[in-house]
């Protein structure tokens, strides 16, 4: 074969050179035929011109110019070719002109292009280029000689010199032609022998080559049977050469003799069949069958044959090639178990090629990403994983890698659908025995959920779990931030502190449910309310924080206050309910009232307080005294929870007088604390903070006590029975453990329900919801009566005038004062009169303090009267000497009843 592709080569090569040569024939006939054509053109206009000199006919002149025309197209064709800078089409037009064939044109062309400078040719160019002025100057005669004979015949001496100048012209032009002639014969000549003695010599060496290959074929030919021969010895395999025709072994190698244990010389001659433990029926020519050799002393080895028939000679024999593959299997084996657990873990696993290009991958890769090993096969496993932040894997990552390490870390990954998720990406490599990279192997967990999990844990930690607006812990972050730019840019940040006003009554009288859901709308509606860089934030129940950085002036926020005051008052929908709240906002600002987050924030807390003190549903601007109010308060909660350890409280009691009689026939209990350093402390300053810390419970608990074991007391000592009328807060009132707390006490003390008075204010009665009913109706069995205190100061509600128990209307001080010149006082305090005569309550009047205010009070119908007219609050042992002037008295009083002068 070798040969014959030699052969070939050979004989392509001969053909190429001859139709090379007829091509350049083909040109050299063009070249000679133009050169006719041209010299013909040349030596005729010569002839046409002096005849139109001599005679003046027209005809003579006309085949001039036709001559002189294909003399000048062949010059510009010439000069275009020449300068490389041609249109063929142009070109195309010269030849046809010059009656050139179309075979020889593109020869022609190349030949004037890039071989004007060869033998023969150079010279012929030169020759034709040298009658380029002559030809001119035959056209200017013509043209001269037209004008003359245009005007009349020229006179003969213009002939006879005209005719001169074309004969010099002539003899000038006509051997250059004859030299154009020549050069381009020779041309043709030189250039026709080189191509003949370039084509004998490719074929000398064509011919030369052909033998040389032959002879190293024959060379190697010669010792293929030495070669096969040490090939078939030293191969791995075991390779048995079989007669077809008898089944008997012709020849062995090595292999087969060390398998087996018998000698060459033993193995020729067996048959064939006897070397394996089963049977070879059925085995087909080419195909791999597995078997089981026989070895020495009994011994077997797991082996695969695969044969092939060949001729030696004319004689069929059967080649058997018998490959040990009990390594193999045992790799298979380890190979399906690896398999089988690989399919079977929930981690993708890919496994790709040296150029990172996928081999294989799990069935838990098809669940995670949607791909099938078929749709990735030959891609790189990388080009569908980014780094989080949507960048490629970079360079460092396979760095690592090749170094020897294993690489692990979070990626970006590509489903099938588009859809993109968070994975926890590992890669390793598998290296050959020269520490190449052969594989590399990558596992993948989805860790969407967990990241989503992890945002979710961390919004939590971050966020309020109701509301959704940020946590105490995150606000400050954020204020943190907002200082650190305003103190940068000279701006100011705003941190607003909101509170709701009787937030309290809401989940007393609706449910916590209620509530919750009307501190998200809350939050829905502060959020409403501010731009994209507020930050809101609930810190505490009905406590939220607004954070306003960049503003120029703290006072820049006054506008977004009160926006944030009407909101908060309008009515809001909770299911079936209608809930009408308001809101007090304290404001502190950086860098006036504080330079870290948490003293804005308490500061803005102080100024709410004080808000919500003063007014309600007002905010206030952070002043320095605010935070000495708090720290006050704070001081007073502290000590206020050691107050009852103490027993720093005591009572003072207020007579309530009869008007008619002047007699005491009540005192009401009024709580004091005698604080250790400060002295007195009115309840007024410290019962706010004690509801605050939900002390206010245990406080009545410890007043009513108190006051029926007083009771208890001017019983044993003979004191005339009066009632006493106690104190008692919405939150103890509403309590479950009320009423027994009450009836408790009273057995306790052996005392009549008649007795005691319990006074609660009208705004508590608002507070209590439903179960106030149910209370009201449970004391009202018990024989315990109750007084509604400050009424007219609230929310006046009838209802309550008409529920069990309550027997006492108190008309509150504020109504008072102004008796009798004010005629509003006297018109409401006439109307609280007559509504409690009409419907059975006795009324007692506060803060009487004239005789005028006595007088009328008497005459309008009120029942009692307290104040200082009568009384101021009295110790214990002061009211026994007023009830009993006679009894003994440990010390003497300075305060005495006053009753009112008679008229």
């Amino acid at each position: 074969m070798p040969l014959a592709y030699a052969l070939a080569v050979a004989i392509a090569l001969i053909m190429a050179l001859t139709w090379g040569v007829l091509q350049v024939q083909l040109t050299l006939a063009g070249f000679l035929n133009s050169e006719s054509v041209w010299s013909k053109a040349q030596k005729q206009a010569v002839i046409d011109l002096d005849n139109y000199a001599l005679n003046g006919e027209a005809e003579d002149l006309a085949d001039f110019r036709r001559n002189y025309g294909l003399l000048e197209s062949d010059r510009s064709g010439r000069d275009a070719i020449a300068s490389g800078h041609f249109s063929q089409q142009e070109i195309t037009k010269v030849f046809t002109r010059g009656n050139i064939m179309p075979a020889a044109q593109p020869g022609m062309t190349f030949m004037l292009q890039y071989f004007s400078d060869a033998p023969h040719m150079k010279e012929a160019l030169e020759a034709w280029r040298s009658t380029d002025a002559s030809l001119i100057e035959l056209g200017q005669i013509a043209d001269e000689l037209q004008r003359a004979h245009s005007m009349g015949a020229p006179s003969p001496a213009e002939i006879a010199r005209q005719h001169a100048r074309i004969n010099a012209l002539n003899v000038y032009m006509e051997p250059r032609t004859n030299l154009f002639s020549i050069e381009m014969v020779r041309g043709a000549v030189w250039l026709g022998q080189l191509l003949f003695w370039g084509v004998l010599g490719a074929f000398g060496i064509a011919a030369l080559l052909w033998v040389r290959m032959a002879r190293r074929i024959l060379e190697s030919i010669r010792g293929s049977e030495e070669r096969y021969r040490l090939l078939f010895d030293s191969a791995a395999d075991a390779i048995v050469m079989v007669d077809e025709a008898s089944g008997r072994i012709l020849d062995v190698n090595r292999t087969t003799s060390a398998w087996t244990g018998r000698d060459t010389d033993e193995l020729i001659g067996d048959r064939f069949v006897h070397l394996f433990k089963q049977s070879l029926s059925g085995q087909q020519n080419g195909r791999a069958t597995s078997n089981i050799l026989l070895g020495e002393a009994g011994s077997t080895r797991l082996v695969e044959t695969q044969s092939s028939l060949a001729n030696w000679g004319e004689r069929p024999v059967r080649q058997a090639i018998i490959r040990d593959i009990s390594e193999r299997v045992a790799m298979e084996q380890e190979r399906r178990v690896a398999a089988e657990a690989l399919a079977s873990i929930a981690e993708g696993v890919i496994i790709a090629d040296a150029d990172r290009r996928v081999i294989s991958t799990n069935a838990a890769h098809t669940e995670i990403t949607g791909f099938t090993a078929q749709e990735l096969l030959g891609k790189r496993f990388d080009s569908t994983r980014t780094l989080p932040s949507g960048a490629p894997l970079p360079n460092s990552i396979w760095e690592v890698i090749t170094a020897g390490h294993n690489w692990h870390g979070e990626v970006l990954s590509t489903r099938r659908n588009g859809e993109t998720y968070p994975e926890h990406l590992s890669i390793s490599i598998i290296r050959d025995a020269d520490h190449q990279v052969l594989y590399y192997v990558a596992v993948f967990t989805n860790i969407q959920t967990a990241k989503l999990n992890q945002r979710r844990l961390e919004h939590l930690a971050r966020h309020d779990p109701l509301t959704g607006l940020v946590n105490r812990a995150e606000f400050e972050r954020h204020c943190a931030d907002a200082i650190a730019i305003a103190e940068r840019e000279r701006l100011a940040a705003v941190v607003l502190f909101i509170d709701l006003d009787a937030f309290k009554i809401v989940n007393d009288s609706y449910s916590h449910a209620i509530g919750d859901r009307l501190l998200v709308k809350v939050a829905d509606r502060i959020r409403r309310q501010l731009s994209d860089d507020d930050v809101a934030g609930r810190i505490g129940g009905d406590e939220f924080t607004v954070l306003l950085p960049r503003l120029s002036l703290r006072e820049d926020a006054r506008a977004i206050v009160s926006r944030m005051l009407a909101t908060l008052s309008e009515p809001l929908i909770v299911d079936d309910y209608e809930i009408v709240l308001s809101a007090s906002i304290g404001v502190a600002g950086y860098p006036l009232d504080g330079i870290d987050a948490a003293t804005l924030i308490a500061n803005a807390d102080a100024a709410m307080y004080t808000a919500k003190t003063e007014e309600r549903n007002a905010f206030r601007f952070y002043t320095p005294m605010m935070h000495a109010d708090t720290r006050r308060r704070l001081q007073l909660a502290t000590e206020l929870r050691q107050a009852l350890a103490r027993n720093e409280f005591h009572l003072v009691y207020q007579p309530s007088i009869e008007l008619r009689t002047g007699r005491i026939v009540a005192v009401e209990a009024l709580l004091r604390w005698k604080h250790p350093e400060r002295g007195e402390v009115l309840p007024a300053e410290f019962i706010p903070v004690a509801e605050s810390l939900g002390m206010i419970r245990r406080i009545d608990e410890w007043v009513l006590q108190a006051a029926c074991a007083q009771i208890q007391a001017w019983d044993r000592a003979g004191v005339p029975h009066i009632r006493v009328a106690v104190n008692i807060s919405a939150r103890w009132f509403g309590h479950p453990a009320f009423v027994e707390g009450v009836t408790h006490t009273l057995q306790s003390r052996q005392l009549s329900a008649r007795r005691l008075l319990l006074e609660i204010t009208e705004s508590a009665m608002l507070r209590l919801g439903d179960d106030t009913e149910r209370t009201m109706q449970t004391l009202h069995a018990l024989g315990i009566d109750v007084a509604i205190d400050d009424f007219g100061t609230g929310y006046s509600s009838m209802a309550y005038l008409k529920l069990p128990a309550v027997a006492y209307l108190k008309i509150d001080r504020s109504f008072v004062t102004g008796l009798p010149g004010d005629p509003n006082d006297v018109a409401i305090a006439e109307a609280m009169l007559a509504m409690s005569k009409s419907l059975g309550l006795s009324t007692i009047a506060e803060g009487i303090e004239t005789e005028a205010q006595h007088d009328f009070l008497l005459r309008a119908g009120c029942v009692e009267g307290q104040g200082y007219l009568y009384s101021y609050p009295l110790k214990a042992d002061e009211i026994q000497h007023l009830l009993c002037p006679n009894l003994p008295q440990a010390t003497s009083t300075r305060l005495k009843l006053v009753p009112p002068k008679r008229t």
